[in-house]
């Protein structure tokens, strides 16, 4: 069986904690297969270390975003260019937001949601890369957004009905929102395409302070034979080159 393979956030580390080349560098010392989440200045620095881009923004923006029809055409112009750059930079993912409610419903969120992203599939579908709709806690972090549900980001899934869109579970948004992680992620890995981590509370180092058990997480991804990437997302509050070594190997499963 393959072992899981790891990735680390950018934003949570450069240039805030460390620079481009510390962060690259290290991660490719460490045994890390990707970085995440990072800007297409950086693209060239990444794969000159034998890194691979995990995944990337798609389009604009988090809190407006695909839930509404009048976005429709702005964010298929830009899935498009994004999938463009995607397929030729080798990246398999581009992360997906479904904006805020601001009144909406779920039933109808999910309505327009699921026509821009059926319009958007088979692009993404031609091109080899996956479509990941991020969820994420709506109680701390993001009030009001929209996608802060599993049942509902894979109630989406069905409807869009295409093997190159799937879910971005956030394992911190998730344990804040719904808890009961590795049950949800082993009854519903169909539809989840890649992983984030962070410790809660707080969204900082995967440790023994805080509350989940990374290592029995990544576990039982492996178990499922998931083949994507399992990125790192927290924000380091020690010293950052050791929380990332720690993280990678708590997790190498």
């Amino acid at each position: 069986m393959a072992r899981i393979k790891q990735s680390v956030a950018w934003w949570c580390f450069a240039p805030e904690k460390m620079t481009p080349e510390e962060l690259v560098r290290g991660a490719a010392d460490m045994g890390y297969e990707a970085i995440d989440l990072v800007g297409p200045e950086y693209w060239p620095l990444v794969v000159e270390h034998g890194l691979k881009i995990s995944a990337v923004g798609g389009h604009q923006a988090l809190t407006d975003g695909l839930n509404r029809r009048e976005n429709r055409v702005r964010i298929e112009g830009e899935l498009r260019e994004s999938i463009a750059r995607a397929a030729t930079w080798s990246i398999p993912n581009l992360v997906c937001f479904s904006g805020n409610r601001s009144g909406l419903s779920d039933l109808e969120g999910a309505e327009i949601t699921a026509e821009t992203l059926r319009a958007c599939a088979p692009l993404a579908e031609d091109a080899g890369v996956t479509l990941v709709l991020e969820l994420l806690n709506s109680k701390v972090d993001h009030p009001d957004y929209q996608c802060d549900h599993t049942a509902w980001g894979v109630e989406l899934c069905k409807r869009v009905g295409s093997e190159r869109f799937k879910l971005l579970y956030d394992i911190y948004h998730m344990q804040i929102m719904e808890g009961d992680v590795i049950r949800t992620i082993q009854d519903n890995i169909a539809y989840l395409g890649h992983f984030h981590t962070g410790g809660n509370p707080g969204r900082n180092e995967i440790d023994s302070t805080q509350e989940l058990n990374y290592a029995r997480i990544a576990q039982a991804i492996v178990d499922t034979d998931f083949k994507g990437y399992f990125a790192h997302e927290f924000i380091p509050k020690k010293d950052p080159m050791t929380s990332l070594r720690k993280a990678v190997d708590l997790c190498d499963v």
